[in-house]
């Protein structure tokens, strides 16, 4: 574990919260439909932070820490894959503008970093105290890989979140929404907006992922600061990656046993930790590898199935029998 100072951690900190500040009040001041060329531009430029970061690494802690991060982030960015279509079906359910979507991920966003913070140092701690429990950690990630790629893709219902229904029986809701705003004030009664509502039900999934990321980037690296920053990076980008995926929601239909696969495998990376160590570029190697082959297996069969559509179609149109009896 390397000794990293504490102004090190106050140095990225500060420059995390700056990254926020501009991002807020600089570049989405304004309410706005982020379109897939801005989301796509966004997220080369985070994505590029953390290279940059990745770099600085290598030539400050070396190769082995800077595969650790590398292999973190890229855990940690294809399980907030399977975040954001919970956010798509949240968003369609309470139908938020898309204008306001923005600042809801911001907050949402804020509120991760927290979560993943305390889950973090929980977890390093614990393994610290309990040595055993990374067998613990290791079989829930492979029995959560087993539960995700069996699941039914049954439709998900935002109305019945316990922490939505506990929080609409303390605080007054208006009807509608009151443009980007959480709270309003009616008649001397401060009440929360639908907005506001959405948000917990945001903070509320990253709270539930959390628990299945966090115990994943451990079995990769217990550097606290390594482990950390993964999370941060890959946290950033995620509302970019919101957009993104958006616009090309159809190229991810097997993303469930590509998600599913990374579990199992740092699942037991961590279960057979103790007999043999399973080195970080052959983690990072692996990973990379099952999600290239569930994305191009994914990009395939949306290309036949658009090509099988359109053969349909100019058969159709083709057929002298068919175009007879329409007549």
């Amino acid at each position: 574990m390397a000794d990293i100072s504490i102004w090190v951690w106050i140095g990225f900190s500060v420059f995390v919260t700056v990254l926020l500040i501009l991002d807020l009040t600089v570049f989405h001041r304004k309410a706005h439909v982020v379109s897939l060329k801005e989301a796509a531009g966004w997220y080369v430029i985070w994505v590029s932070l953390a290279v940059f970061f990745y770099l600085g690494i290598f030539m400050w802690l070396g190769a082995d820490k800077a595969t650790e991060f590398l292999t973190g982030y890229v855990i940690e960015v294809s399980l907030s894959v399977d975040n954001v279509f919970v956010w798509l079906i949240i968003f369609s359910t309470f139908a938020v503008p898309n204008q306001y979507q923005h600042r809801v991920l911001f907050l949402g966003i804020l509120g991760a970093i927290v979560l993943r913070g305390l889950f973090i140092a929980t977890g390093v701690t614990l393994l610290n105290m309990f040595g055993w429990l990374i067998f613990v950690f290791g079989a829930f990630l492979i029995f959560t890989g087993l539960k995700l790629a069996f699941r039914k893709k049954e439709e998900l219902d935002p109305e019945k979140n316990i922490v939505l229904r506990l929080a609409r029986r303390f605080i007054p809701v208006t009807e509608g929404y009151e443009g980007q705003k959480f709270f309003v004030r009616r008649n001397g009664v401060l009440m929360a907006t639908p907005l506001f509502m959405v948000l917990i039900v945001v903070e509320a999934t990253d709270l539930v992922f959390a628990v299945d990321s966090v115990p994943a980037i451990l079995a990769i690296s217990r550097d606290p600061f390594i482990v950390w920053t993964s999370n941060v990076f890959a946290i950033l980008g995620l509302r970019a990656l919101f957009f993104l995926v958006a616009g090309v929601l159809r190229y991810f239909r097997y993303l469930d046993y590509g998600l599913s696969a990374v579990l199992c495998f740092v699942g037991i990376k961590m279960v057979v930790s103790d007999f043999y160590h399973v080195p970080t570029a052959i983690s990072l190697g692996t990973v990379a590898g099952i999600l290239s082959v569930t994305m191009l297996v994914s990009y395939l069969a949306a290309r036949r199935e658009l090509g099988s559509k359109s053969d349909s179609v100019d058969v159709t149109e083709s057929d002298p029998q068919t175009n007879n009896s329409s007549k």
